[in-house]
């Protein structure tokens, strides 16, 4: 039998997502919990790692068991095992094709960023503190020449892995809700640190030190030695991957 899960996490104490032979890791600990409600080895493959500091609403999972065990099982004998800051939403049956990394036709990030003089308390380990005032409105306009299926060589860390640089961004959305500037990224599929160095190029963009037009020309120029510093991980979420309806999974995957 193959299984789903949505899991929601707060990543600030991990080391990412990947199981690591050091440091603490999303998935070893997922791992763990459901090896202990199967009574047998787990392994869970997901719809795209996230890295160390990075959170995620509803990162999807599959893994194949003989365990016969409700839904109701999985998602509370794996939460009774889980630490607090991780969490199994839900659990169902797919079929034995699912795969929730190549079966996802989008991902979408969320990037929070509290724009006022005074640092968060309560949010620290969810936002980017931002004390100069940023105009929303520049970076919703500047970021639509991100859109598109293009080469993001100017918005990818050295270290990506990825064979290659292009990538469809679907949509990308800047919004301000009081001191809350916030950035959604819906993509095919994302490079390594792509959304957060996307965001460190609007931050400039946004305090009025470079033109609008400079997104642009990040992206013909394709170097990321002259784009902007990668954004603390703080403030990036994985909100969700998105699925066809075949699979039936629930509606904030699906597309």
């Amino acid at each position: 039998m193959r299984l789903a899960l949505g899991i929601e996490y707060d990543g600030t104490d991990f080391s990412g997502w990947q199981r690591l032979s050091h440091g603490r890791s999303v998935q070893g600990e997922v791992e763990a919990a459901l090896s202990f409600v199967a009574d047998h080895p787990v392994e869970v493959t997901c719809a795209g790692r996230t890295d160390a500091g990075v959170h995620a609403r509803c990162q999807v999972v599959h893994f194949d068991t003989l365990a016969a065990r409700s839904e109701r099982a999985w998602t509370l004998g794996a939460n009774s095992r889980l630490s607090r800051d991780v969490a199994v939403i839900w659990a169902l049956p797919v079929a034995g094709d699912f795969h929730a990394r190549f079966g996802a036709r989008a991902r979408r990030y969320r990037y929070t960023i509290l724009n006022r003089p005074v640092r968060a308390a309560l949010a620290a380990r969810f936002v980017t503190w931002e004390r100069v005032p940023l105009d929303a409105e520049r970076m919703q306009r500047a970021a639509q020449a991100l859109i598109g299926e293009n080469d993001f060589s100017a918005f990818r860390t050295v270290q990506c892995q990825a064979n290659s640089p292009m990538r469809n961004v679907r949509e990308i959305v800047v919004t301000r809700d009081g001191d809350e500037v916030a950035v959604e990224i819906e993509a095919n599929a994302f490079l390594h640190h792509m959304v957060r160095n996307i965001v460190g190029s609007l931050l400039p963009i946004g305090r009025g030190e470079r033109p609008e037009e400079w997104m642009a020309e990040l992206l013909r120029g394709r170097d990321r030695s002259v784009a902007g510093p990668t954004a603390p991980a703080s403030g990036l979420a994985f909100l969700a991957p998105r699925y066809p309806a075949q699979w039936g999974l629930p509606a904030g995957v699906t597309q």
